[in-house]
């Protein structure tokens, strides 16, 4: 995923960057609204939008933006009147964040606008792969194999995986699994879903196979 930063002061951009670069996002980075512009484009699956930009207004400049693409839009700035957020939504944004924000409540929400405007759809394929191969799950069988050993998986524990195989590179709501899994929206299940999640890490030793989305919930490695 390329996600486009437009945001004019240098050390909020950078650590913004830097924080999306550690959790594993391609980014771009523009300072004012002509080069936005410019650098939006069919490979850009999220902008984060600051409104203070030195060269035109963040709201006009959402607006251009929605007008020649679909492209997720989060609005990220330090106004927080309900009058501005009012004007950045019916711009065409599909999220607005005021700063300061927790970078990981930012995260969560870029994933949920883009799962909102492009669907997944779960692979139907009988064998999951990742880490080139390293990693096999066999919806059919119920057997995961790593690195050509069996894991030795309960059944909620295989459930688990099989939700996230499912799924793959998307992060699964803690809600959804708990739903599939447990048949239940019951938010009370939450500790013995980490719990399960803990033991299938601790039984894959030192290959990663569940990754944790802060806010989110948990997606497969790889």
């Amino acid at each position: 995923m390329r996600i486009l930063i437009v945001e004019d002061d240098e050390r909020v951009a950078a650590a913004l960057d830097a924080f999306l670069a550690r959790s594993g996002y391609a980014t771009a980075r523009a300072s004012d609204g002509a080069s936005a512009l410019e650098m939006v484009g069919a490979d850009t699956e999220v902008v984060l939008l600051d409104l203070g930009l030195p060269d035109v207004d963040g709201i006009d400049l959402c607006r251009r933006i929605r007008g020649r693409s679909e492209v997720p839009i989060v609005i990220v700035t330090a106004r927080n009147q309900v009058t501005e957020r009012i004007k950045g939504l019916r711009a065409g944004a599909d999220d607005f964040v005021v700063k300061p924000y927790d970078v990981h409540e930012l995260l969560a929400r870029i994933e949920a606008v883009t799962r909102r405007s492009r669907p997944v759809q779960p692979v139907t394929e009988a064998i999951v792969q990742i880490d080139d191969g390293a990693v096999q799950i066999d919806l059919v069988a119920r057997q995961v194999v790593v690195d050509r050993a069996l894991l030795e998986l309960t059944r909620k524990e295989f459930d688990i995986v099989a939700v996230l195989a499912r799924y793959p590179g998307v992060a699964v709501p803690k809600e959804r699994l708990i739903r599939e899994v447990w048949n239940t929206d019951w938010r009370g299940f939450g500790h013995s879903l980490e719990v399960h999640v803990g033991a299938i890490r601790k039984k894959a030793g030192h290959r990663r196979l569940i990754e944790t989305v802060r806010g989110v919930g948990y997606r497969l490695a790889g």
